[in-house]
């Protein structure tokens, strides 16, 4: 789809003019001025004063007009970037109401493309604002449909339980150890994971990295008097290394961090049921840890072959209740819908198969076609389930959890996602992943250690973000792991700092 935009020629426009757009076409490319053969012209009016007015016509090529407008007071008492974005928010009002016009499609989540809609509601709760007039606020600025609303208050209202203080944690740090190593990559992955097979050089080598960043963030934690509310074994997949291995990690767990016996939760992804064992389980139990996941994606074997997960629908179900037996008491499985081949059948299949199990929280995905993935690289090659169909699998999840007594608890979205819906975890109640709702509502620092492992330095005072990322293949990271260490002390200093402190 070629979308020809005229009358607005600052760029800053255009990646957001681009995203909307990627809502409605699998493949679309925006041109800033008169384009003679595009399939559709779209003509902006635009007037700031004391009102941002914006004004549009759509012409396709079959000689279709469509018209619409859009008008909303200026807040004036904020910086210029704050003002540019009330404008850029006017000007995706009037850009998406056109597209929806004109192709019959209806976005949820309005102009949204950001990944974490629950911020917003956040936000306004914060603030004190009614939660009828925040509802109103969300429907008007961003044109999100009342379901999504309502979706994102469930949420919400449901972290705020899970964590009361919630917006009071800048005092406290989470963290996040990645682990960049898993028994096959799958196609539509694009974490740090490495087939671990033939490698135990490199895992080695990463490893005793991995332990030099957790004694030296460790020790400066200790010294400043920082807790940690979570930690999270993420990757990858953690459970692929030794049983010795994973010892040794936790070891160094207690060892170098602060007030192990008080956080409030660590949790590690055993999300290969192939790299599940009664000796990896047996530590996990040694260092009280009982919080992980075992990830089947899909009950339907052939899809799992085709997505380059070699283990099988039984072994995830014998890991599972070998997981249970072994005094595992807070287990999550992940579903996606969309996968390759799979509809409406195999998605309940998968679902009557999780109700023989019920693990204490389900987080259901829907299929992204990320950048560097084999999948967006090799599309022809997948065939995925139509939007509708997609939409309704999402509806036959949120039924079908509810009537099982799981609630919603974080959300998050993604570019290129099927049927430009969302990410949602459920869980029994009291049962959340705190670690989930920290990383979504980013409320606090999360400290990334290990390869691949994204750090976000969260400024007590004033909310900046500050991202930080450790390389993502393992001899980067193994030649550089000191000097990654040192820069995260560097901004850790700055941030908790007598000025920047919170205390």
């Amino acid at each position: 789809m070629r979308i020809s935009i005229i009358g607005i020629e600052d760029e800053r426009f255009n990646r957001q003019l681009q995203l909307i757009a990627n809502l409605f076409f699998e493949e679309s490319e925006i041109f800033m001025g008169i384009q003679s053969d595009a399939d559709v012209q779209i003509k902006f009016t635009l007037q700031v004063q004391d009102l941002v007015t914006v004004e549009a016509e759509l012409k396709d090529q079959n000689g279709k007009v469509l018209f619409t407008n859009y008008q909303k007071k200026m807040i004036l008492s904020v910086t210029v970037k704050e003002q540019f974005k009330q404008i850029k928010n006017a000007v995706a009002h009037v850009y998406l109401t056109l597209l929806q016009d004109w192709t019959g499609i209806t976005q949820k989540w309005g102009v949204l493309t950001g990944i974490r809609p629950t911020k917003l509601l956040h936000r306004k709760v914060q603030e004190g604002i009614p939660q009828k007039e925040a509802h109103q606020q969300l429907k008007e600025d961003y044109l999100i449909s009342d379901e999504k609303i309502e979706l994102m208050q469930h949420i919400v209202d449901r972290q705020l339980a899970v964590v009361p203080d919630l917006y009071s944690l800048q005092k406290e740090v989470s963290i996040y150890i990645g682990i960049p190593f898993c028994p096959t990559k799958c196609a539509y992955c694009t974490f740090p994971a490495y087939a671990i097979n033939g490698r135990q050089g490199s895992v080695d080598s990463f490893l005793g990295g991995l332990h030099y960043e957790m004694q030296k963030v460790g020790a400066w934690l200790k010294e400043k008097g920082v807790r940690i509310t979570t930690v999270y074994y993420g990757g990858g997949t953690p459970t692929s290394i030794t049983a010795e291995e994973m010892d040794m990690l936790y070891e160094e767990m207690y060892t170098s961090f602060p007030d192990v016996e008080n956080i409030r939760e660590i949790t590690v992804e055993a999300g290969r049921p192939d790299t599940i064992t009664p000796e990896k389980l047996e530590i996990l139990k040694k260092w009280n840890i009982d919080r992980i996941s075992i990830n089947p994606q899909s009950y339907t074997q052939e899809t799992l072959k085709a997505i380059g997960r070699h283990h099988t629908v039984t072994e995830t179900i014998e890991k599972y209740h070998l997981a249970r037996q072994m005094g595992m008491n807070n287990i999550n499985m992940d579903l996606i819908i969309g996968l390759p081949g799979e509809g409406l059948d195999e998605f309940t299949h998968s679902l009557t198969e999780t109700e023989k199990l019920m693990p204490e929280s389900l987080t259901v995905h829907t299929l992204s076609f990320k950048r560097a993935s084999e999948m967006t690289k090799n599309k022809d090659k997948y065939k995925v389930a139509p939007r509708q169909e997609v939409e309704k699998m999402m509806e036959l999840a949120e039924n079908w959890t509810k009537a099982h007594s799981y609630v919603p608890y974080y959300l998050y979205r993604q570019k290129n996602i099927l049927g430009n819906l969302e990410n949602v975890g459920y869980s029994f109640p009291n049962q959340e992943s705190i670690y989930n709702i920290m990383i979504m509502e980013e409320q606090q620092t999360i400290i990334g250690l290990g390869c691949g492992a994204a750090s976000k330095f969260i400024n007590p005072v004033t909310g900046k973000i500050t991202h930080f990322a450790n390389p993502k293949d393992p001899k980067s990271y193994n030649d550089n792991f000191e000097k990654y260490t040192q820069d995260k002390l560097t901004i850790l200093e700055e941030l908790f700092s007598e000025e920047g402190s919170p205390a």
